[in-house]
């Protein structure tokens, strides 16, 4: 199978030095594909698969995957190894052939192995220029076989407009990137064809998916429903599907009915009317979120009293795992609703404040579905029934609020349960939390008293350094 190609493609390659927080998940995700494609220790075996009139070369089907999967990662449900193959698939590892919705499917589909040239571990987020390159170049090749679609079709005439003063730049490197190309034999040709495709299916998704690059910042951190970004990422409009993916098995292919043409003529529709962010107003958030954190960057701003790492002063791991917060630590709070709650002295300080409220259930409810989460698979049914008897059953003993089509939802889930079934409550309490809690709490003695007594307890400190600098 070839892995990659020694031509500039219109890709970026990272510096191996450079960290990144989901470097931790790509190595875990790459090292099952290495193993996954190892023949000498029991791979998926990859074929070459005769069609009608011609060979389709390096594929695996679905179901390969997935015994594979379940086989050497101790998977006994297939619909959780069918939902680890999707998430590995999303990030664009093993692509389907025919479609470019990056999903897993437990069938004879078609799948290739993405080569390491175009692993995310290794690549630059790409521009927009070298999107048009890719662009043109694809309408320079065979169009039988490499036509654009049409709304690839649409974003070459935009990107051709936005950049019509360097479009004979773009023209003639996708020039040379067609002759270098024509040079390599046709079977590997066709075979970095489609690893390309689909590492543009990750950068560039088809129109129903979301591409976070183009989302503000501040946003980005408030999204806090995972269903959502499932759909996106298994290519489901949001209208199309109540539950989370891991509840449902792929679906047979049907024809397209004239329900589905006028959804998409809605949603055509929507992304005419889409607000799009000015670059200006992009840099403005991120500038401000940047001066935001720049004291609880390690990199920038010195750790106080001293960094524990490359000293034998072990005061900071001390203050960070005491109850009693730092100045810095309680500030922090302030920032957002998701600082307070990741924070497990912030949630026992908000946890208190509610208790005096008498409203402590929400939290509670809200914790025991993110634990919920983290359960085997084996407890998950068991964990379902215990919150929803806690929290939602008539007569519950600590009843929480919740409006009529999340409760809905809810029950319906329940009765399939699975680790995402509150969802729709778990989000409709944040939001209350959120809006309503959160506000009071950050106006309340409680938190005002435990900010000042940090602000004081510093200026005390300080001034007695300063007596005994004096004093020396």
């Amino acid at each position: 199978m070839a892995q990659g190609s020694g031509d500039q493609r219109a890709v970026g390659i990272a510096d191996p030095e450079e960290s990144s927080p989901n470097m931790i998940v790509y190595c875990k995700i790459e090292d099952i594909i290495t193993k996954m494609q190892d023949d000498k220790t029991g791979g998926v075996p990859i074929r070459t698969v005769k069609s009608f009139l011609s060979k389709i070369p390096s594929v695996v089907t679905g179901t390969d995957i997935v015994q594979w999967l379940m086989k050497n990662l101790s998977i006994e449900d297939p619909v959780e190894a069918i939902h680890l193959g999707s998430l590995i698939a999303a990030q664009g590892y093993i692509f389907p052939i025919s479609d470019h919705v990056l999903t897993m499917k437990d069938d004879g589909t078609f799948y290739r192995f993405q080569a390491p040239y175009f692993w995310p571990s290794n690549c630059w987020e790409p521009e927009n220029t070298d999107y048009a390159i890719y662009l043109c170049k694809r309408t320079m090749q065979n169009k039988a076989r490499l036509e654009l679609a049409d709304y690839e079709a649409e974003n070459l005439a935009r990107l051709q407009r936005a950049f019509a003063r360097k479009w004979e730049f773009i023209f003639m490197q996708a020039e040379a990137q067609v002759k270098i190309d024509r040079k390599k034999d046709k079977t590997e040709r066709k075979i970095l064809d489609s690893q390309e495709r689909a590492f543009w299916d990750v950068h560039r998704p088809v129109p129903g998916c979301v591409n976070t690059t183009e989302m503000d910042i501040r946003k980005c951190r408030r999204l806090k429903n995972p269903q959502k970004v499932k759909k996106s990422v298994y290519g489901v409009t949001e209208e199309s599907q109540s539950q989370s993916p891991v509840h449902v098995l792929s679906q047979p292919i049907r024809k397209t009915t004239k329900e589905d043409i006028r959804k998409q003529i809605t949603f055509l529709n929507a992304q005419i009317d889409r607000h799009c962010l000015k670059m200006s107003k992009v840099a403005e958030s991120l500038i401000a979120y940047t001066e935001q954190y720049v004291e609880y960057d390690p990199l920038i701003t010195p750790a106080e009293p001293s960094n524990p790492w490359i000293s034998d002063d072990v005061t900071l791991w001390d203050i960070e795992m005491s109850k009693e917060p730092s100045q810095q630590r309680v500030k922090r709070w302030g920032f957002s609703f998701d600082e307070i709650l990741k924070d497990q002295v912030g949630r026992d300080q908000f946890l208190r404040f509610l208790e005096s409220e008498f409203s402590s259930e929400n939290l509670r409810f809200w914790l025991a579905v993110q634990d919920l989460k983290k359960q085997p698979l084996q407890d998950v049914a068991k964990r379902v029934e215990e919150i929803w008897q806690e929290f939602l059953a008539p007569g519950a003993p600590s009843a929480i609020n919740l409006d009529s089509h999340s409760y809905e939802i809810t029950s319906q889930n329940v009765k399939d349960g699975g680790r995402y079934t509150f969802e729709d409550a778990q989000e409709h309490i944040y939001k209350l939390m959120k809006s309503d809690s959160y506000a009071r709490f950050l106006r309340s003695n409680a938190y005002q008293d435990l900010l000042l007594a940090k602000k004081k307890g510093k200026s005390l400190a300080g001034k007695r350094l300063t007596g005994l600098m004096q004093s020396s």
